[in-house]
């Protein structure tokens, strides 16, 4: 076991043995080497050892130990329950294999054996934790049950019964059966019951959290519309503590509810069970103003007042009411606010949400207004004036993040952009005086300077000016130079550097962010977009595996926290675990990530070094099978992960976020169905027996070439949605989400080849099946789609021909398209030899047939089908565009060699000494990235070349 822990596997294999010899019927020593089998990768003599000792059904607890974990390795956790169920049969009473035998159904999500498993531990040992074991799997049926009404009639009523046995037993003992209660009762809609529960004697027992009876009351009370309680809740909490936002909301929600109602406080008795109530405008301004009075005289500052007084404005406002004058001028109020708490950092986000109070004309005044209390100073009369400290620095940041937010620079010229840039920058560099002592890990204090001249350069390189995105990875590299840790500059440099289609740097920048976890769903896209559009297979490989690894291993590791769950009696987390499962599962990224490694992977090894059959086989593919939840693909992509402090006109919004997913699963569907027609090609190949229809239908193979037909049709269907999407000439913003590929596969002409080379499958399948007599029509109509397809490839050729990266007037131009048309390019050749290797499989058994009536009949003329001439040309063609094809990359290789970077004078003379050293490096991993591209596609079409050389019948 030692060896096994030090990873040392093949000592362990070792010493198992020696073992085996001496004892021969040691199971643990059995296992143990079935364990060290495993990890070196024997798995079938690992799984046939641990068989035969599971076979024994053995019940000491070092081998179900071992084959726990073995199991476990292997992911086969069913196993796992076989084995505790056949050690329970033999020892009834053992509490601790029960309790294995709950946990191990709790792997699988046999919720039904295990509230089975639950009842029968409570029976052997009467622990309460057992008996809400049980309650809880039957909680876990309802919420699994596909049938609402089952769950409302069945399920719940049961488990609340057992519940309330426990309670008028006077058993409960613990908050999470408590909880458990609770939490029963809200999903029966009981939310009277709730309520009394919460208040009563056994809502004493909710502790572990802060405030727990309160929240679980006021939802209660907003389930039940009592809103006189919400408000006197609402009112007591926020007079204990000042600064809880939530409590505003409901607060101010429940005032104008109760104000809609016109209710009015009974004379006699209590206003309602919580105390006295507010329903009307005057009291919750005074209410607001005696907090702000509070506040004055507490240690420490609160924002939470001054905050809720704007958010009251701009509640009346909303309103239409005349009452918001009692309260003050916002824009007076937000001056206060900002010399107050102008030195943080979230002062920017509290305005942010109050700006729509200011009218625009008042805009510049505002900021002037703000600009003028900063404590700055000059060293001379026209130089810019600085911060002397990191309060007056955060103070000033707040007000230029604010003049972006209100639009003040995107109305500017550009020489005056320009300007602004120059000061920002400058005020950066003074900046990092402030930060001198920083770690390596924190942020230096004026690294939003910086990213705000980003920002502006970027909206000068939309508006067509190309040497600003060059000056933008500039500053970006500069900055990031400074703040090794600062994500935004990465994640904005690997938006910048894929847009400019070189993605060499992008992963070194993405691993560096050190993406954890969850983050491989929300933030991955950024990766996987671009990728295999830009011809870095290897990396795209990478790219994939590391999401998949995290998808493939939140199966497991999700049942280890649920598991983790009922040990602590943490019941409300489960359904949570189950609902984050199930989220990651119909994840869109999970899906397309799928898709393209599968598409990938064929990519680089059909018919180069495994045959399409073997590599379609290995990875279980079959053209019937669809495993895309099309009905409930979750978008989890973060689409706000970069930083933007653009005016609401121009930031990302939620119609931008439904047009990028409608987009997103149009382009699925495309790929996942050229990936279940390729998978559909070997399936076509056996031999048939032609004009036999009845046997036809037997061999299954008739279905077969059905199945590719109809899921032709769903691919036409699929194209002609995504047309019209693309229809509506959809903008998003530079910093929202980056579109697909789709608009590229159409305008290259990929997609008609695609397609094309579909059709002609189903046509060849047709001269397979009615042979070479009588078929001339067929055989012409494969000529012509033979000298079609030629021509659409060379077509798609040409739109690959230019210069990757060009030098015009000083500036650098790359041009990504080309890029993205070469890999499309690579791509349909791929689909074209696959589909020829199909003819071919389909052509040579006519041709030896044809030649044994040759020798039989002496004659030395038998004249030849004309399809067979027809395809002869057409690999003949096809190995000619292919050369051709590699001649040009090799070409590109050597313009891009060529490019001296160095001599390029950047025009910008605003440039400084120690940016232009990172401009240079800039062009070059710009330039290194294309060649690497280049490169890399240039090997895959000589590997591609070789395969067409074998297609000679």
């Amino acid at each position: 076991a030692d060896y096994l822990d030090n990873g040392n596997n093949k000592m362990a294999i070792q010493q198992a043995d020696k073992l085996l010899k001496k004892h021969k019927d040691l199971h643990c020593a059995k296992v143990l080497k079935a364990i060290g089998l495993q990890r070196t990768g024997k798995q079938d003599e690992a799984y046939a050892l641990a068989q035969e000792v599971a076979a024994l059904e053995p019940t000491d607890d070092n081998s179900l130990q071992a084959l726990t974990i073995l199991y476990r390795e292997m992911h086969r956790p069913e196993l796992v329950t076989k084995l505790y169920e056949a050690a329970v049969k033999k020892v009834p009473n053992s509490e601790e294999y029960h309790s294995h035998l709950f946990m191990a159904y709790a792997r699988v999500g046999e919720y039904k054996k295990m509230q089975q498993a639950g009842m029968a531990l409570y029976k052997i040992v009467p622990k309460n934790p057992y008996y809400f074991w049980s309650v809880m799997s039957l909680i876990m049926q309802s919420i699994s049950a596909q049938d609402e009404n089952l769950s409302k009639t069945m399920f719940l009523p049961l488990a609340e019964r057992m519940v309330e046995k426990m309670v008028k037993e006077d058993k409960i003992e613990a908050e999470a059966e408590v909880e458990l209660y609770y939490m029963i009762l809200e999903r029966l809609e009981k939310y009277k019951e709730a309520l009394d529960v919460v208040r009563g004697k056994l809502g004493e027992k909710l502790t572990s959290e802060l405030q727990s009876r309160e929240n679980k009351c006021m939802a209660m009370y907003k389930k039940l519309h009592r809103w006189p309680e919400c408000n006197a809740l609402a009112r007591r909490l926020l007079l204990k503590n000042s600064d809880d936002w939530q409590f505003y909301i409901t607060y101010f929600d429940s005032v104008f509810k109760l104000i809609d109602e016109s209710w009015t406080p009974p004379a006699e008795e209590e206003h309602s069970l919580e105390g006295e109530v507010h329903c009307s405008i005057e009291q919750a301004v005074n209410f607001i103003e005696e907090r702000i009075t509070e506040e004055s005289k507490s240690s420490r500052p609160l924002r939470g007042p001054y905050l809720a007084k704007l958010e009251l404005i701009r509640r009346l406002r909303h309103r239409g009411c005349n009452d918001e004058y009692k309260l003050g001028d916002p824009e007076e109020l937000m001056f206060q606010y900002f010399k107050k708490f102008g030195d943080k950092p979230c002062c920017f986000t509290d305005l942010k949400v109050f700006v729509d109070l200011l009218p625009p004309s008042q805009y510049t005044k505002f900021i002037r207004q703000l600009l003028d209390v900063i404590p700055l100073t000059a060293a001379a009369e026209n130089e810019v004036a600085l911060p002397g400290d990191i309060k007056a620095l955060q103070q000033h940041l707040c007000v230029v993040q604010l003049s972006r937010l209100l639009g003040i620079y995107h109305a500017m010229e550009k020489k005056q952009k320009l300007a602004v840039v120059r000061e920002l920058m400058l005020r950066y560099r003074h900046g990092l005086e402030f930060g001198k002592s920083c770690l390596k890990t924190e942020l230096q204090f004026s690294d939003y300077y910086c990213l705000l001249a980003v920002h502006l350069l970027l909206d000068l390189w939309l508006e067509g000016e190309e040497a600003a995105v060059w000056q933008c990875l500039t500053l970006l590299e500069e900055g990031l130079s400074h703040s090794p840790s600062n994500a935004q500059f990465k994640l904005l440099l690997i938006r910048i550097y894929c847009r400019l289609g070189a993605f060499e740097p992008v992963s070194e920048l993405y691993s560096s962010l050190d993406a954890k976890h969850i983050q491989h769903d929300t933030i991955g896209y950024l990766l996987t977009r671009y990728a295999g559009s830009l011809g870095h297979y290897a990396a795209a490989s990478q790219s994939c595996n590391f999401a998949l690894r995290f998808f493939h291993s939140n199966q497991k590791d999700t049942s280890e926290y649920i598991i983790q769950a009922y040990k602590y009696g943490a019941f409300e987390k489960i359904p949570e675990f189950i609902a984050f499962r199930n989220r990651l599962n119909s994840s869109l990224h999970f899906a397309q990530v799928r898709t393209e490694r599968m598409l990938l992977d064929l990519l680089l090894e059909a018919n180069i070094s495994t045959s399409l059959e073997e590599s379609i086989k290995s990875m279980s593919l079959s053209p019937e099978e669809d495993d895309i939840p099309w009905k409930d693909l979750r978008d989890n992509r973060d689409l706000t992960v970069l930083f933007s402090w653009d005016p609401k006109d121009r930031d990302i919004s939620e119609e931008h976020r439904k047009l990028s997913l409608e987009e997103e699963t149009l382009w699925l569907r495309i790929r996942s169905l050229t990936l279940r027609l390729v998978s559909g090609l070997p399936t076509l190949g056996h031999t048939i027996q032609p004009k036999n229809s009845e046997k036809t239908a037997e061999n299954g193979v008739s279905s077969k070439i059905d199945t590719i037909r109809a899921l032709l049709q769903q691919l036409e269907a699929a194209v002609d949605s995504g047309k019209k999407f693309l229809e509506q000439k959809i903008q998003y913003p530079v910093l929202g989400p980056p579109p697909t590929r789709m608009a590229g596969f159409f305008s290259n002409g990929s997609c008609q080849c695609q397609t094309s080379l579909f059709y002609l499958v189903s046509d060849i399948y047709e001269l397979d099946t009615n042979g070479l007599e009588d078929s001339a029509e067929i055989q012409e109509r494969i000529g012509n789609s033979f000298k079609s397809l030629v021509e659409r490839l060379t077509d798609l050729f040409n739109k690959c021909k230019g210069d990757l990266i060009e030098v015009r007037d000083g500036t650098l131009k790359t041009h990504p398209n080309l890029l993205e048309n070469l890999v499309f390019f690579v791509e349909t050749i791929s689909i074209a030899l696959w589909v020829s290797s199909y003819c071919d499989s389909v052509l040579r058994p006519f041709k030896s047939n044809l030649q044994k009536k040759k020798k039989k009949k002496k004659e030395s003329s038998v004249a030849m089908p004309p399809v067979f001439t027809h395809f002869l040309d057409y690999v003949t063609e096809l190995q000619t565009l292919t050369s051709n094809v590699i001649d040009h990359i090799k070409g590109l290789e050597i313009i891009l060699t060529a490019l001296k970077l160095e001599e390029l004078s950047l025009k910008d003379t605003l440039l400084l000494q120690e940016e232009k050293k990172f401009t240079k490096t800039v062009q070059g991993k710009v330039q290194s990235s294309y060649h690497h591209s280049v490169q890399e596609i240039g090997e895959l079409l000589k590997k591609r070349l070789d395969t067409i050389k074998k297609l000679k019948i």
